[in-house]
């Protein structure tokens, strides 16, 4: 067994709190800190929730500011590589949805720029953000990580890219949410929605598909539904979370995606 260990954060962050939101990074981080982390996700707008006051008024700059110093120091500190979910940062006159990939040097050895902004029902990610144009795989020490974040989700040529590129496992920082005022039905479709698309991604890519969202009420109008999760190639939800905050901890078996890689070579296939 080629093992990894992978552990997906969900929380509530406070709107615009960055140092809070740190703190509560790093308390669930410590929780799990007695197992070899080989991998840590964090959620879209990890260190802010999802709030326009701090995109607009408060970017980082290019490099991720003192938000990715924290945590390249916390990826130091706990020996463990991390998908550094996704701030904005500020570039000449762009702004840009930003997800970073710490090693457990603690250097940035990528950074993923999200191709597919969400405008719709609540989302307003073009009037201040400019989409990347860049696929990008991570190689960190373990494995080759896609990194994805998520609306990508609803787009599969994305993750056709990203097995062409080598990744063995997907990473989606995530902030998917509904509007609060929608009924509890329609929140629950919502949900059963998204199980079916981390199942789907997993599976047409033969990769550990992994999504890290935030949860719960984000400001008075958005709902995030949680959910977070870890699949495997065949599509199974093999760790999961709920609606509550919580880590969500898996050990992958590396070598099954290595076998499907050489069995079923999707990859070099359109």
């Amino acid at each position: 067994m080629e093992k990894a260990c992978i552990l997906s954060l969900q929380y509530n962050p406070i709107l615009g709190n960055k140092k809070g939101n740190i703190e509560k990074v790093t308390e669930i981080i410590h929780q799990y800190s007695d197992r070899q982390l080989d991998l840590v996700v964090l959620p879209e707008f990890f260190s802010t929730g999802i709030c326009d006051e701090a995109f607009i008024n408060a970017p980082e700059d290019e490099k991720g500011g003192n938000t990715i110093i924290e945590m390249r120091a916390i990826a130091k500190r706990y020996k463990t590589n991390i998908i550094a979910g996704t701030v904005i940062t500020k570039d000449g006159g762009n702004r840009y949805n930003t997800s970073f990939a710490i090693n457990r040097e603690g250097n940035v050895i990528a950074e993923y720029k999200k191709i597919h902004l969400y405008n719709f029902a609540g989302g307003n990610e073009d009037k201040y953000i400019t989409p990347g144009d860049k696929i990008v795989v991570a190689d960190f020490d373990f494995a080759k990580v896609g990194m994805s974040i998520c609306f990508d989700i609803k787009f599969p040529l994305h993750y056709n890219k990203l097995i062409k590129s080598g990744a063995e496992i997907i990473a989606s920082p995530s902030g998917w949410i509904t509007m609060n005022e929608f009924s509890e039905q329609m929140k629950s479709d919502f949900i059963k929605t998204w199980q079916a698309m981390n199942m789907t991604r997993a599976s047409e890519t033969l990769t550990y598909f992994v999504t890290s969202n935030l949860v719960g009420l984000n400001g008075k109008n958005l709902f995030a539904i949680g959910n977070s999760m870890i699949c495997d190639p065949m599509g199974t939800v093999v760790a999961g979370a709920d609606t509550y905050e919580s880590g969500v901890y898996a050990e992958l078996d590396l070598s099954i995606v290595r076998d499907f890689k050489r069995l079923y070579p999707i990859a070099e296939m359109d």
